[in-house]
């Protein structure tokens, strides 16, 4: 795998291209309401629509593991309307009032709204699962929905306690990212008609795939920020331990472990005792610990794929994990 070649998304989806645009308008379809406000609200969310990466791995696992179906559409509906909702119910958590360059639903409309715009989304996802008896692809979005609820509360518990180990974190970060990526290629393999076997190897290569885009999003909290010409930060001021800090946490004795732990509870706001933890981070090695991690995670997911037969969708598939971690953001 050639990491250094860095494919567009228009690149990736050639091979689903033409179904990529019928699932667009199923998508935008999903929205409408008889309530003007709602419809107000959802109208700004389409203009302000992302790349769509996760129905892209829905309808590449498709075609890898067998052929698009009406399923398949369902699937990456339900998936689209899970994320989106669960953006907007993040947004409120964080009190963030921005998300892609644009203001978050929250920051226009208020908390309130945000929240029941959020469950409206959820709750068509359900219906189009429920409506076309695709009882299987409830189950598998079902139980991403749980996990990801189950890893931002566990984040938010250890963020308190200061105690994150390792081990905890890989649990967080497969069940708060990992846990969709990998019901988008679960979905998207069920949904074509694979057997068990094939729907538990696309489900193991989502999961390696999120982790390694977790970690690559926690990188860029190490990243200068071209405003300020400094670090982010951001993580360490909502004291979230990330693998970096983390493995440089187990790799100092006990006294400093103890008073860098203290910093951040008591300091996490001073932007200069922030600063000179993200350089010891630097300095211990944190970084490349990271990113070595999240390579073997990409890894490990080709190296799974490459079970599958060779063809278009999969050599889409391998470019869409390697720009999952070489994005810029």
């Amino acid at each position: 795998m050639n990491l250094h070649i860095m494919s567009t998304i228009r690149d990736i989806k050639k091979p689903v291209e033409q179904e990529l645009k019928i699932f667009e308008k199923q998508f935008n379809a999903s929205f409408k309401s008889n309530i003007p406000l709602l419809n107000k609200v959802t109208k700004y969310l389409i203009r302000r629509k992302g790349k769509q990466m996760r129905p892209i791995f829905v309808m590449l696992s498709a075609q890898i593991t067998g052929t698009i179906t009406n399923d398949t559409y369902i699937a990456a509906n339900m998936i689209e309307l899970l994320h989106t909702a669960t953006l907007i119910h993040d947004d409120v958590v964080d009190d963030a009032h921005r998300r892609r360059g644009f203001l978050s639903i929250n920051a226009l409309w208020k908390n309130k709204i945000a929240v029941l715009v959020g469950d409206f989304l959820l709750s068509k996802g359900l219906l189009l699962a429920l409506e076309n008896k695709a009882y299987d692809l409830l189950h598998i979005v079902s139980d991403a929905t749980r996990e990801m609820s189950e890893g931002e509360l566990l984040q938010i518990e250890k963020a308190r306690n200061l105690d994150i180990e390792e081990e905890v974190y890989f649990e967080i970060i497969k069940k708060k990212t990992a846990s969709l990526i990998a019901s988008c290629c679960a979905a998207g393999a069920t949904s074509a008609g694979a057997d068990k076997e094939k729907i538990k190897l696309m489900h193991d290569i989502g999961q390696h795939v999120g982790v390694a885009f977790q970690i690559r999003d926690d990188l860029f909290d190490y990243q200068t920020n071209n405003l300020t010409g400094k670090p982010n930060g951001v993580d360490l001021k909502e004291k979230k331990l990330t693998l970096p800090i983390i493995y440089m946490l187990n790799n100092v004795d006990k006294k400093r472990k103890n008073s860098i732990i203290k910093t951040i509870r008591n300091h996490h706001d001073n932007r200069k005792k922030v600063n000179d933890i993200i350089n010891l981070v630097n300095e211990s090695g944190g970084i490349k610990y990271a990113e070595a991690t999240m390579n073997s995670y990409v890894n490990k997911a080709v190296a799974l794929l490459e079970q599958f037969e060779a063809s278009d969708a999969r050599h889409s598939l391998i470019k869409l994990i390697q720009y999952s971690i070489q994005r810029k953001r």
